[in-house]
């Protein structure tokens, strides 16, 4: 690993003004120096189908792949839908799951999510940590970060405004960073 660490981000909700967008945004912020953040569409994936991927791996598959594969960490920022992880990402996921030399295996993986509600997408996060973990990622176990209430945590430009979670933030990437550092030995082991 070079001495900046490249962390990929992936935001679970396709709608063009979504707090999980935002907020992945404001990580990229909230990160400290030494560390960058490069958002990554799921946008246009068909519909997994064994028969598809016989034919071949969709390009965007293709370019999320390398991506991941070239970053020191993944960041995924997504809403709850039905309690649950979007079918969107969850679509992604398991595209990526086919592929040989898994990209998320012994990969660092953060976790944060925006809702309306005030549970703040904990349901969606517990459902994502056991896809990851067939996935043989590394995923960071806290700082959680659960925004409940989103739209009172961001203004109508998508800039957060809540301290509080703005801190949260800056700590979550924090603990990223350290975790990279203290992960990266065992997946260049491997």
């Amino acid at each position: 690993m070079n001495s900046e660490i490249r962390v990929v981000g992936l935001c679970g909700s396709l709608r063009k003004a979504s707090h999980n967008m935002a907020a992945l945004r404001a990580a990229g912020q909230a990160m400290p120096t030494g560390m960058t953040l490069q958002i990554e569409s799921i946008a246009g994936l068909p519909i997994y189908n064994a028969d598809d991927q016989a034919a071949g791996w969709p390009e965007g598959v293709q370019r999320l792949v390398q991506a991941i594969r070239g970053a020191d960490a993944v960041l995924i920022a997504s809403p709850e839908y039905n309690f649950t992880i979007p079918g969107g990402l969850k679509n992604a996921l398991d595209w990526i799951s086919r592929v040989p030399r898994q990209p998320f295996a012994q990969k660092p993986v953060a976790l944060l999510g925006a809702s309306a509600g005030r549970l703040g997408t904990s349901r969606m996060q517990y459902d994502l940590r056991k896809c990851l973990q067939f996935l043989d990622a590394f995923v960071l176990n806290k700082p959680e970060v659960f925004i409940g209430a989103a739209a009172e945590c961001f203004d109508s430009a998508g800039t957060l405004t809540h301290e509080g979670t703005r801190a949260l933030l800056a700590e979550q990437m924090l603990a990223l960073r350290a975790w990279v550092l203290r992960t990266q030995p065992v997946a260049q082991a491997a």
